[in-house]
């Protein structure tokens, strides 16, 4: 009886475990990407985290990607790391002058531009050109490389957010003072840059969609990643708290990259949102999900569309055409 009793939980155990593996063997990885061949593509913040990481999946699906990033020498030793067909440029996305120079060194067809690159929680501090860092780097410096790429780029788009765009406090964009002037938190100034991120992900998709391009704009988030992004935030406290999630909570940066790749490679609406498919979004498989009610406004997103003209002097160019497609 006892014999019998364990033949059966044995066979359970065996059923579910085989159910188990079919569920996660049917989850979309990077042996999903299609052949990347003959498509190049350039992916900011490259040399760390979610950048180089997506950099592999890409280059190792048949892409030749370019690493776009601050510091060449770091990028040359990421790279180095990388199979595949891979360049380095040099891009500070906190000096307008860098992303004009990175721009108009750009010749020929560029299929696929992520932006990846963000700074997270840091001390108060400006760009180069006087912005509040986060905002100035997470949105503006990518406002702007992206419409002066725009005429070479063929296919899409992806702008990285995050789930801090809807943290609890209803985070907006603060037009009157972008820079959070006297009242700069680290948490604040950066749920203002993923909102933004979001936001100029849909006005995008609306200007391109309006000038028959068929490029298409795309955003998503990692969930909870264990990159180094966390390790600049000015309090102690949620530093240390970030670390032991990084431990126990999150994925690691190859799993955080999928919902990007995903975006940048399956056939998804334009102004689609990927993200993990896990309990709060944190890890899991990609997924296309939902935005806060304040990233969905078409009128709040023309408003910074134009705010981010005036304060870059970048404006939206003449997209590439269907037949370079």
């Amino acid at each position: 009886m006892i014999t019998a009793y364990i033949v059966v939980v044995d066979s359970i155990v065996d059923i579910a475990y085989i159910a188990l593996m079919a569920t996660a063997s049917s989850k979309w990885n990077v042996t999903d990407i299609p052949d990347q061949t003959g498509r190049t593509a350039v992916v900011t913040g490259a040399n760390s985290g979610l950048g180089i990481a997506t950099v592999e999946a890409l280059a190792g699906a048949g892409a030749h990607v370019v690493l776009a990033v601050r510091d060449p020498k770091r990028g040359e030793a990421a790279a180095a790391t990388v199979r595949g067909s891979v360049e380095v440029r040099r891009l500070d996305l906190a000096d307008l002058a860098s992303v004009r120079e990175f721009a108009a060194g750009w010749h020929g067809d560029l299929h696929l531009l992520v932006n990846n690159a963000g700074v997270m929680n840091i001390p108060q501090a400006a760009t180069k050109d006087g912005f509040e860092m986060q905002f100035g780097t997470n949105h503006l410096g990518h406002f702007a490389l992206t419409n002066l790429l725009l005429p070479h780029i063929t296919d899409r788009v992806v702008t990285v957010s995050s789930g801090a765009h809807k943290m609890p406090g209803s985070p907006y964009i603060h037009f009157d003072d972008l820079d959070l002037t006297g009242e700069y938190a680290p948490m604040k100034a950066y749920s203002q840059s993923k909102l933004a991120n979001l936001l100029f992900t849909l006005e995008l998709q609306r200007r391109l969609t309006e000038a028959g391009s068929p490029v298409r704009a795309m955003a998503a988030h990692p969930g909870w990643a264990a990159t180094n992004l966390q390790g600049h935030d000015t309090n102690v406290i949620r530093r240390t708290l970030a670390r032991m999630g990084n431990r126990f909570i999150a994925q690691d940066n190859r799993a955080g990259a999928l919902p990007t790749l995903y975006a940048a490679v399956q056939d998804l609406p334009g102004a689609s949102y990927v993200g993990p498919d896990g309990l709060a979004e944190m890890r899991g498989a990609p997924t296309l999900v939902g935005r806060s009610a304040a990233a969905s406004d078409p009128a709040t997103a023309r408003r910074l569309w134009t705010v981010s003209e005036e304060l870059t002097g970048v404006t939206f160019p003449e997209p590439a055409t269907a037949a370079s497609a």
